[in-house]
């Protein structure tokens, strides 16, 4: 495999990428786009907003999904 076919390849970039668009936090996390903009306005998901774009680091994505699972249904409301 070159250097070239992770670039060609959508799902290889996952594992690449450190930093995600909002298209590709949505398929990463399997919502509609929507929803992470949804999430993110009410501020229940982190990102940063960059130039007018929003961005998202897959590691604090995937901290954040932890932290969603081992808390109470409480304090998701």
């Amino acid at each position: 495999m070159n250097k070239h076919s992770a670039i060609r390849n959508p799902q290889s970039e996952f594992q690449v990428r450190e930093i995600l668009t909002p298209r590709e936090a949505a398929q990463y996390l399997s919502v509609h786009v929507r929803t992470i903009y949804r999430l993110v306005k009410q501020g229940e998901i982190p990102g940063r907003k960059i130039g007018g774009s929003w961005r998202f680091k897959k590691e604090t994505l995937d901290e954040w999904l932890s932290g969603r699972e081992n808390s109470s249904p409480e304090e998701k409301e």
